[in-house]
């Protein structure tokens, strides 16, 4: 579903991305680990089309979400609006119905549908996270890139997290691919875990076939 061939990215004359090369397979959920500046939202945002590589190819030719780490909603506009703003936008009247329909709907299957009529100002930080995920559902990705999904979110909350990212990969068949320095959340969650640091891959792993995951990807964190 989505191959990475010898992706390469430099900002400044510093190399954030190294000649990097991966394949993700359909309806996974994939999980791209490393500590701050290894270059994991960096490759998120290429292969979004934030950020053009230098070099290599990113093959692609599915509808991509992207979460973002700050969740980047609408301050002045309720849940709701923040939903069916960007389809709406050159959609007849009609169809701005059917936007509106369908986000109470994705909203509903989130467990967060009475809180359409809020401000992100009234959220909770888990709260923001599922309307983050509720927008980027709108458009009916067939791979959604997640930056940093549990940062800032307590215990509780993360779990909550795991739970909802898996049902959304099982029920829709999305592909989910994951930037995360946390590895316990991501030892959970994915089906893989690639590790970079410094812009290069050092190490892979199936978690679920592994015995003891976590300290095998910190003892690569150098």
């Amino acid at each position: 579903m989505l191959k990475i061939c010898g992706v390469s990215k430099s900002f400044c004359g510093i190399k954030i991305l190294d000649n990097v090369s991966m394949e993700i397979a359909g309806a996974s959920i994939f999980g791209l680990a490393g500590s701050s500046g290894s270059g994991k939202s960096t490759l998120l945002r290429c292969i979004q089309g934030l950020e053009v590589p230098d070099s290599g190819t990113i093959d692609c030719d599915r509808k991509v979400g992207f979460v973002f780490q700050d969740f980047q909603l609408f301050p002045h506009m309720t849940v709701l609006q923040n939903l069916v703003y960007a389809p709406a936008l050159k959609a007849g009247d009609d169809e701005k119905q059917l936007c509106i329909a369908k986000a109470k709907v994705i909203l509903k299957n989130l467990g967060i549908e009475e809180k359409a009529s809020e401000y992100p100002s009234k959220l909770s930080g888990g709260q923001k996270q599922r309307v983050a995920l509720a927008r980027s559902l709108m458009i009916d990705p067939d791979v959604l890139l997640c930056d940093e999904p549990t940062s800032g979110l307590d215990v509780t909350t993360i779990v909550d997290v795991v739970t909802l990212l898996q049902s959304v990969n099982q029920e829709f068949g999305v592909t989910i691919v994951i930037a995360s320095h946390d590895l316990d959340f991501l030892t959970r969650i994915s089906d893989r875990i690639v590790l970079l640091r410094d812009g290069t891959i050092v190490t892979g792993i199936y978690p679920k076939q592994h015995d003891d995951p976590i300290n095998h990807l910190k003892s690569y964190y150098g």
